[in-house]
């Protein structure tokens, strides 16, 4: 079966090599608040909005001073997460397509259910949390069903042998 718009089979080992690690230092960087200071930098700002006590200071088109660990934690674990979930199985078939489309429906449902939930019950900076992590979940939903569909049919098919 032709297949647009996957990578080939090898990405998904890359995308778990970045996915691990990266998801692993996000646990840390978001409940601990974990950096590296080795990477303080300057970094180029479209817009910046640091609260201090008392306001905020709003900057447009800046150049600003700040630590990178979390941006690139977070693009590593994207891409890691994107190479393992639209890689191409070793037997790509019409089975693997379709499950991978209905994984895909399913995690965009589920994503946005949960959305609605915590637009309704989460407040303040509560909701800030949830909105950054709403950013990784249609893909840890998706990898999650797709690799347990694929788990369990495979499964099946063994017993049956």
């Amino acid at each position: 079966m032709k297949t647009k718009f996957l990578f080939p089979n090898r990405f998904k080992r890359i995308g778990w090599i970045l996915l691990i690690p990266a998801a692993i230092l996000g646990f840390f960087i978001l409940f601990f608040d974990f950096e590296f200071m080795f990477l303080d930098s300057k970094v180029f700002a479209i817009y910046s909005e640091m609260f201090a006590l008392g306001g905020s200071n709003t900057k447009i088109l800046s150049i600003d001073v700040n630590n990178i660990t979390d941006e690139i934690v977070s693009i590593l674990f994207l891409i890691g997460a994107i190479f393992v979930a639209f890689s191409k199985e070793k037997q790509e078939d019409e089975f693997i397509a379709k499950v991978r489309l209905e994984s895909l429906v399913w995690a965009t449902y589920i994503n946005y259910a949960i959305l609605i939930f915590c637009i309704m019950f989460f407040f303040s900076t509560g909701f800030l949390t949830v909105m950054i992590l709403n950013m990784f979940t249609i893909l840890i939903f998706f990898i999650i069903r797709f690799y347990y569909i694929l788990y369990s049919t495979n499964k099946s098919l063994d017993h049956e042998k």
